[in-house]
């Protein structure tokens, strides 16, 4: 009872915080370019902890490191590796400058607009507006899942417990964003980062003590064997399924490259200084957080040993979405528990309220401000507010299906985001030849590829069992059915087919290419 007490305490004083925050920069943030971007005068420490705050919440901690924990072992800690040098690192160093030059230069406040001024297209500027609030939305509600599935587990709330913790959550991050946008969200990143290293250095340092120390815990994962693992490799080097394995290493980390959430950072940064200490400071808290996470899955199979717990059903079949919770029940000491919940609530919101003022900022900016008049920035700031609530909602109810994997909510939307914008928007900054027939193609094979796979395999239709059946007797190493292998292979094909197509297609107007070009050539 008095562990309860301790954690409603510290998560009082946590939402205080928040609030507190959001009030603050309330008053500082005075037109839309402060409400969307921060002013354009982010610096590095804001920059970096933003970055991997977006980058990491509920569905890392909760969904991923159970699921690919249990699937590969200690190994699991190379996705992430991939998330601090692939994720983090080459973006800052990679995309950071050309990004930040190019859309202050072009006026670009949101990757549509982007498209619309680096490609002299209103209708590119449309479509991607559309598919960044489309897919936003199954990504916020897995970010949703995975709180409920702790908080389920720690305050046993019953039944229907998930749907007051999901609209709780959902009010607490409209609060802070609504009333201070970017800002707010960038100085409660910064304060909830801090929280995050702290949680999980000691989420790691008390599960591995739990198991008599690494190499003991190692040794009792390489003992393990199912139909599906061989015995002694989930305590291995590169696990019991490395090609898989490097699936979700592209997915969970190339993926940043295009997403509009994690690129519009770029943007908001002070200038090319904060860029490389942003890089820096990025990358180790991917390490520790990312590397945490999925080192901390690798253990999952030693606390959860019993087919008949809570992270099994009624066949026996592993519940992934369950296995972290199960494992913090037992590693965790009961008054600990206030700060794991503080952890992963600091890693949901941070993720939720890029999520949330990318969508409504983009909607806001990109379609509705070009279709109406005399639309002020007070009108701007209104709707997107406005647009907030609308997207949450929705969010909100696609989280409260029980039934939604937190895994292939997160994957489907980052496949079709990044297999979209990945390849035109790198492209963009990189090739002058680059044309709007190129981005097109990428559109519509990255949307494409995430649908068509989410409608062949994922539902379960039966007019395609046979070619499933077909698919699995090929026996290959590459497991084609999973939507995390779909999203990697859509951003590859994105990659790909900019390129190719703009050698047969002609570039914008040769006026556009060279203004967009021509700020790179500034001096900072």
């Amino acid at each position: 009872m008095a562990s309860k007490t301790a954690t409603f305490i510290v998560l009082a004083l946590y939402i205080a915080i928040m609030v507190g925050i959001g009030i603050y920069t309330s008053r500082r943030t005075k037109s839309s370019d402060d409400f969307i971007l921060g002013g354009r005068n982010v610096g590095s420490w804001l920059t970096a902890f933003s970055y991997g705050t977006t980058y990491f919440s509920a569905v890392v901690f909760i969904g991923y490191a159970g699921q690919f924990g249990w699937m590969y072992g200690l190994s699991a800690s190379w996705v992430g590796i991939g998330n601090a040098v692939i994720g983090s690192l080459i973006p800052f160093f990679l995309l950071g400058r050309r990004a930040r030059l190019m859309s202050n230069h072009l006026n670009a406040r949101t990757m549509p607009e982007f498209f619309e001024k680096r490609f002299d297209s209103s209708s590119l500027k449309t479509v991607s507006a559309l598919i960044v609030f489309i897919f936003l939305i199954p990504y916020t509600a897995s970010v949703y899942n995975g709180l409920s599935k702790l908080f389920g587990m720690i305050f046993d709330l019953g039944e229907n417990g998930h749907i007051y913790i999901i609209a709780l959550m959902a009010l607490l991050s409209a609060a802070y964003v609504m009333l201070g946008g970017y800002k707010a969200t960038a100085l409660n990143d910064f304060f909830q980062g801090i929280i995050m290293l702290i949680g999980i250095g000691t989420v790691v340092a008390l599960t591995v003590s739990g198991k008599n120390g690494l190499a003991e815990a190692a040794d009792a994962l390489n003992n393990i064997s199912d139909s599906k693992t061989e015995s002694g490799t989930l305590g291995s080097l590169f696990g019991p399924d490395p090609i898989n394995l490097f699936g979700v290493v592209i997915l969970t980390s190339l993926g940043t490259w295009g997403l509009p959430q994690m690129v519009q950072k770029f943007y908001a940064i002070k200038n090319e200084d904060a860029i490389k200490k942003g890089a820096v400071i990025s990358t180790i808290f991917a390490l520790v957080v990312a590397g945490g996470c999925y080192f901390t899955g690798g253990f999952v199979r030693l606390y959860n040993n019993d087919t008949t717990g809570a992270a099994f059903d009624a066949n026996g079949a592993p519940i992934y979405d369950q296995m972290i919770p199960e494992l913090l029940k037992q590693a965790m000491p009961n008054i600990l528990i206030g700060l794991i919940i503080v952890l992963v609530l600091s890693a949901s919101l941070s993720t939720l309220s890029s999520l949330v003022l990318t969508s409504s900022s983009t909607l806001t900016n990109d379609l509705i401000k070009p279709r109406i008049k005399n639309f002020s920035d007070k009108k701007q700031m209104l709707t997107m507010r406005i647009l907030i609530a609308v997207f949450l909602i929705i969010s909100v109810v696609i989280a409260c299906n029980k039934n939604a994997q937190i895994s292939t909510l997160m994957s489907y939307s980052w496949g079709a985001l990044s297999g979209a914008f990945l390849g035109p928007f790198l492209f963009g900054l990189f090739m002058k030849k680059a044309s709007k027939a190129a981005c097109w193609a990428s559109f519509f094979t990255g949307v494409g590829i995430s649908i068509a796979h989410m409608v062949l395999f994922s539902l379960g239709i039966s007019a395609f069992d046979g070619l499933k059946a077909d698919v699995i007797a090929l026996n290959c190493p590459l497991n084609l059915l999973s939507p995390i292998n779909a999203g990697a292979f859509a951003m590859i094909v994105s990659i790909l087919i900019v390129p190719v197509v703009s050698l047969f297609t002609s570039s914008p107007d040769k006026k556009v290419v060279d203004n967009a070009f021509s700020s790179l050539t500034v001096k900072e």
